[in-house]
């Protein structure tokens, strides 16, 4: 059924809170990193992408929080996310926008494939006709 307009800002309102408390624990996940760093341990590539997702996180959060913060600006928020895709922190997306990402990258993939398949293929042609 249809939720009603107070379910659906209770839901908003969770979204977000869930959102900014996945963001702090990236946050201080991500500080003992940079201490690691500093002290001179090395990073493996799983700690070095999630440092660097941080970050982005953290510089994409300046924008968002205005959205927040300024009053009635989050009814514009959908057209800045239409307008910028990637201007959400990662912690703030749905799972219908991940599964779409998902699959974006995924199509990508398959159409590289596919070109360097018949890349390989032509150039296969050519070896042949050219040693036959």
């Amino acid at each position: 059924g249809k939720k009603s307009l107070r379910q659906k800002v209770v839901d908003e309102l969770k979204h977000y809170y869930n959102g900014f408390h996945l963001l702090w624990i990236d946050t201080k996940v991500a500080a003992r990193m940079v201490w690691r760093l500093l002290h001179g341990q090395v990073l493996t590539r799983r700690e070095r992408r999630r440092l660097l997702r941080t970050c982005a996180d953290l510089f994409r959060l300046v924008p968002f929080l205005v959205f927040v913060i300024v009053p009635f600006m989050e009814f514009l928020l959908p057209v800045f996310l239409k307008l910028f895709p990637a201007m959400l922190p990662s912690t703030f997306e749905t799972e219908s926008k991940k599964e779409e990402k998902q699959k974006k990258k995924l199509n990508a993939k398959l159409e590289l494939a596919k070109f360097l398949r018949e890349t390989i293929a032509e150039m296969a042609k050519r070896n042949k006709a050219d040693t036959g």
